[in-house]
């Protein structure tokens, strides 16, 4: 990453399947959104029963029920929610359909040349495809980008009406320096991850596609890293590398209102559960693709996404820390009761939690992102004034 050079690749631009991988792009685009402020965190994002159709794996969210667009988030980083991820698409582009075409352009806009999408969630679909090399692009972008929004990657557990879930990314859990970002999984695709880690000034993105199992997936992406840190460059990026010359992000459409679909007529069979690899982790749904529900051009009288009337508020790649914790809970607990206090104060700035490492003990930041240092320094005054103490950082 500090050097833009590639220290090793094995069948970089061979056609693959990315399953869940593709919710990196849903992401980007989201991301885009919400920086451009047509959108913001807070915003209700309508269900469709098209949304609430899909396969597992699920929040299992209902026609007409809204989400927030940063539970919404937080589901495809940890929970890798199909509903949650359609739900994003159709609330921004209107259908599915129209947000695929978006995330494609927007996917050679930045120089992913061998990857297509047709849909939101990474479910099968045998035009979608992508490769490794695009893949850790794609990642590159991500992280440099929308660093206001990148740590949320880091999220190992988000809790949604009353149920916990863990993320998938199991690295995140005991290979050190793990900062993100996703994995990926359909019986087509094989399993699949995308990783990024950190190690002092060193900072390495690597992309595995089609391991046979979970197991042997994430082995294969500890050996890769393992191998080449030590040729890592842990010098800052300079002017010419390829990291300074990324091409800016596209700026994203305005949203359209979500197109509501007709249930189809015909009984379906009960949907599958998830399927587990042989660790006993939860992956992403190995799942047929699911029947396409036939549209109805209906009045939609669901309302459209609250957008953001100053967008410059959520730009930057500022974040307003409320404290450190020695476990997740005790920050989560920290970033509710200060959004409480401060609803409208932080009102569109996403709040997550962060680790690192300090006495050889794993600790947790609670942070909210998306300020100017301006922004970031006048928030973090005003909660002062309230009595909750704060710091102003800069997005690592």
């Amino acid at each position: 990453m500090n050097s833009g050079l590639i220290l090793y690749s094995q069948a970089p631009d061979t056609p693959r399947y990315p399953a869940s991988l593709t919710k990196m792009m849903t992401l980007y685009v989201l991301f885009g959104y919400l920086r451009a402020g047509k959108v913001t965190v807070n915003s209700d994002l309508v269900v469709t029963p098209h949304a609430a159709s899909q396969a597992p794996t699920k929040l299992g969210l209902k026609p007409g029920a809204t989400i927030e667009t940063q539970d919404a988030i937080k589901a495809l980083v940890t929970q890798s929610a199909n509903d949650a991820a359609v739900t994003i698409a159709e609330n921004l582009a209107g259908t599915e359909e129209n947000f695929a075409r978006v995330m494609t352009e927007t996917a050679k806009a930045i120089g992913m040349t061998g990857t297509t999408f047709r849909n939101a969630s990474g479910l099968p679909n045998d035009e979608q495809v992508t490769t490794a090399r695009d893949m850790a692009m794609l990642a590159v972008h991500l992280i440099h980008d929308y660093p206001e929004y990148y740590g949320v990657f880091e999220t190992r557990y988000f809790t949604f009406a009353g149920r916990r879930y863990r993320n998938h990314n199991r690295l995140l859990f005991g290979y050190k320096g793990t900062d993100g970002i996703k994995t990926g999984y359909t019986r087509a695709s094989g399993f699949n991850l995308t990783a990024s880690v950190h190690r002092d000034n060193k900072h390495l993105v690597a992309v595995v596609l089609g391991g046979r199992t979970g197991s042997q997936r994430d082995v294969a992406m500890r050996a890769l890293l393992d191998k080449h840190f030590a040729e890592a460059s842990g010098v800052s990026p300079s002017a010419k590398s390829l990291v300074a010359t990324l091409a800016p992000p596209p700026t994203p459409p305005a949203p359209k209102p979500p197109v509501f679909a007709l249930a189809s007529a015909t009984p379906t069979a009960a949907e599958p559960a998830a399927t587990t690899d042989e660790e006993g982790t939860d992956e992403e749904g190995d799942v047929g693709e699911p029947a396409e529900p036939v549209e109805a051009s209906l009045p939609v009288t669901e309302p459209a996404p609250k957008t953001s009337k100053k967008p410059s508020r959520y730009e930057g790649a500022f974040h307003v820390q409320v404290g450190a914790f020695m476990s997740e809970a005790e920050a989560e607990d920290r970033l509710g009761m200060v959004q409480q206090r401060a609803s409208d104060l932080l009102d569109g700035h996403l709040p997550f939690t962060a680790s690192f490492m300090k006495d050889y003990a794993e600790w947790y930041r609670a942070r909210f992102a998306g300020f100017s240092k301006d922004g970031a320094q006048a928030a973090c005054a005003a909660l002062k004034k309230m009595a909750l103490e704060c710091a102003v950082m800069r997005s690592e």
